[in-house]
């Protein structure tokens, strides 16, 4: 098939894109590089098999023309990371909401199937783990800029599936949970990255808060296989889906694990949320998602665990640090 990725030059998007060419795809990426870069498709891009276009998904005359070539289209562009959201919360929404109808518009007029990456930050505050695709979500006030990503991309969700129910539009919408590996950058608060390339360089590993806070990190290749399956499965059109672990880690424990597989002196350094990211940052205590529809629609399960996920960027960050870095 020809494929549209939007925001393909980005850290999962780039691995969606090798992902689909090893399945014979053709591939077209939209990207505006403003947090992708050339480099995540360095050896892919020969004009034939997958192509490039430098622009944004706001452009909505371009989109067309992208999604009219195109058999399916999975959306990715996006703001993303923390340090973004608090920075550009401008940038943060209309990159959001406006990319995302000006994809989902050319689909509609061109009945393209679609597959929105959407983010376990939909689920705010919400207490209940592990997080399930039909709980209620809990959102902090609007004078948080914290929770703009988390409400710009429930309202992503909100108008694909009014498009799937007004209009057939296959749409599927899948949840993704912290997904890390090789190529991620830390420019805007990826937690893995951070603490390898500080464990690799001997630096204090930096935890934020009390460190207690807990997440599960899934593989990016375990979860863009998963994209590609629920895009191609009739069952999963109309539906929300979690993807990701289920490995539940606290961030102080992360990094002592950093610490343990790369061999690393480094001290874990406790930094306050208000030092961080300034005064009133909100934060959720656990984010777990339940795992039960993925496998039920596409029989998932992840099959690499944290200490393979932390392997992995280990090698990568002391291939690019080079023979010898220290640690």
């Amino acid at each position: 098939m020809n494929v549209l990725v939007t925001g393909g030059a980005g850290f999962i998007g780039s691995h969606l894109c090798r992902l689909l060419l090893s399945q014979g795809h053709d591939v077209l990426v939209l990207d505006d590089l403003s947090t992708g870069c050339y480099e995540n498709l360095d050896g892919l891009e020969d004009g034939k098999r997958l192509r490039l276009i430098v622009d944004t998904v706001n452009n909505a005359a371009l989109v067309d023309d992208c999604v009219r070539q195109s058999d399916c289209v999975y959306h990715l562009a996006s703001a993303v990371g923390v340090r973004l959201i608090i920075d550009q919360p401008v940038r943060t929404i209309e990159s959001i909401v406006g990319g995302t109808e000006t994809v989902l518009k050319a689909c509609s007029r061109y009945r393209r199937p679609f597959l929105l990456t959407s983010t376990s930050e939909v689920y705010g505050k919400g207490s209940k783990v592990p997080f399930c695709e039909d709980d209620d979500c809990v959102m902090g006030p609007s004078s948080k800029r914290r929770w703009s990503y988390a409400c710009a991309k429930a309202l992503d969700e909100f108008l694909a599936l009014a498009y799937w129910v007004e209009m057939r539009l296959p749409v599927v919408v899948t949840r993704l949970f912290n997904t890390v590996g090789p190529r991620q950058t830390g420019q805007y608060g990826m937690v893995v990255p951070n603490f390898v390339r500080q464990a690799l360089r001997g630096e204090p590993l930096t935890v934020y808060g009390d460190g207690q806070q807990s997440r599960c990190f899934a593989h990016v290749e375990d979860v863009v296989g998963a994209l590609t399956r629920l895009l191609e499965c009739p069952a999963a059109r109309g539906k929300v889906i979690n993807v990701g672990n289920n490995e539940e880690v606290t961030i102080m424990g992360l990094a002592e694990r950093v610490k343990q597989l790369s061999g690393s002196r480094s001290e874990i350094q406790v930094i306050p949320y208000e030092k961080a990211y300034g005064e009133g940052f909100d934060d959720m205590r656990r984010r777990v998602p339940c795992l039960e529809r993925a496998g039920a629609l596409i029989g998932y399960r992840p099959v690499r665990q944290l200490d393979d996920i932390l392997r992995d960027v280990i090698a990568w960050e002391r291939r690019k640090l080079g023979a010898g870095s220290a640690v």
